[in-house]
């Protein structure tokens, strides 16, 4: 392993693009939960209770809670909805799922720029994760096997013969407790699933808190903390939004300009598996290391664009954290509006996806199909498959160990 990458941050303590058969059920009752006024179309099934309201730096901080459908089995789903007065968040219960994030752009005009749905049945049915917390694994892990301890385990496969973000019925087809969570300079929700011991092939009980917060800063900040009961596991959490800085739906994100902190990539094979290389990005259409449009080298020959269809690599980030453990992973501009999005983390790398797979055949928020390049996502992470990788970071969480790491999403223009 190279020796500037950051090793999982695990504290000893005291002692895509399938969906699975189960997932594609259709949900018996679907409401929009309206988060403030004029911000949404439909009807909700009630008015949001406003939780909290604090001053901050463009505003008050401000939560409000609405439901937003039932499932088959009976439990609520709920739409939190968060505002410092300038950015405002809206998480589901559903996959801890963040459905719409509104910014201004560079003339204060705010709209919505996350891919998301207005009702439950679709994000069940045809969502490709957008906005979903992701888990137990976040990315592929190859035929869905991996060995552990010398036991080996199998996970549904639902990405050809490969699993993809925690199998057929992954975190983000769970339905979350969530908590509200502030300060003076910050409100959010806490979010916590516990996944028992054999979900979808995994060993152990999981216990997963991911917290979202807002500041008066525009800073979208993610702290994930999980541990483990029972049996050593495999742990690598994410988020999956998906972004357009134009506004979801109002055009692809070719124009975007990217510049990522990332001097290697992992290579994969025509699956999307990692071949275990860690190749260097210059001379690539791989190098971001300058800011470059994103759709400026997307459609060259190069082999791993063929396969990718586009870009659904990971990098591996360089540069030494700062004193929190953090260090810059991407930043990206849209130079039309001015909107920015930089990305801070302590992981040692991050999928950058470039909507490859979106083809049309679904309406968003908007009420706009979502094709081929219309968002991209940017998943801070540890590497694909790395179970199955030696010379990889390892993802091995054991009983009396923690899981921690944190990624911000700082939200701005120019």
């Amino acid at each position: 392993m190279p020796d500037h990458l950051p090793r999982r941050q695990v504290l000893r303590t005291a002692g895509a693009l399938g969906l699975g058969a189960a997932a594609a059920g259709a949900l018996t009752s679907t409401a929009d939960a309206t988060s403030s006024p004029g911000t949404r179309t439909g009807s909700a099934t009630g008015t949001p209770d406003r939780l909290t309201g604090m001053r901050g730096h463009h505003g008050k901080l401000e939560i409000t809670k609405a439901e937003f459908g039932t499932t088959p089995d009976g439990q609520r789903v709920d739409v939190y909805t968060f505002t410092n007065g300038r950015v405002t968040i809206s998480m589901l219960t559903w996959g801890a799922t963040i459905q719409r994030v509104e910014t201004p752009d560079r003339r204060g005009r705010t709209t919505n720029i996350s891919l998301g749905f207005d009702n439950l049945p679709d994000y069940a049915n045809l969502s490709p994760y957008f906005g979903a917390t992701i888990g137990r694994y976040g990315n592929r892990i190859a035929k869905g096997r991996f060995t552990l301890d010398g036991t080996t385990y199998q996970i549904p496969v639902n990405n050809g013969e490969n699993a993809l973000h925690g199998g057929t019925l992954g975190f983000d087809k769970k339905v979350w407790k969530a908590k509200v969570v502030q300060s003076d300079k910050a409100v959010g929700v806490a979010f916590t699933y516990v996944s028992p011991d054999g979900e979808m092939g995994f060993p152990g009980e999981l216990t997963s808190t991911v917290t979202y917060t807002l500041d008066t800063r525009d800073n979208l900040r993610i702290d994930y903390h999980a541990t483990v009961a029972g049996k050593p596991t495999i742990v690598n959490l994410t988020n999956h939004v998906y972004f357009n800085l134009l506004g979801e739906g109002n055009g692809t994100i070719y124009d975007h300009v990217l510049e990522l902190n990332a001097p290697k990539y992992t290579p994969v094979d025509a699956t999307l598996i990692p071949t275990g290389e860690i190749a260097p990005v210059a001379g690539t259409p791989f190098d971001f290391s300058r800011p470059t449009a994103i759709g400026k080298r997307l459609r060259g020959d190069h082999q791993q664009l063929i396969f990718g269809r586009g870009y659904d690599h990971n990098f591996v980030l360089g540069g030494e954290p700062d004193e929190d453990g953090l260090r810059l992973a991407g930043r990206f501009w849209e130079p039309e509006h001015g909107r920015t999005i930089e990305v801070l983390t302590d992981q040692p790398g991050v999928q950058f996806y470039s909507g490859n797979f979106l083809d049309g055949t679904f309406l968003g928020i908007g009420n706009k199909a979502y094709r081929q390049g219309d968002a991209f996502a940017f998943e801070t992470q540890h590497f694909p498959d790395s179970p199955n990788h030696a010379n990889f970071p390892s993802t091995v969480l054991r009983p009396g160990e923690t899981y921690k790491s944190t990624t911000i999403y700082s939200f701005g223009t120019k």
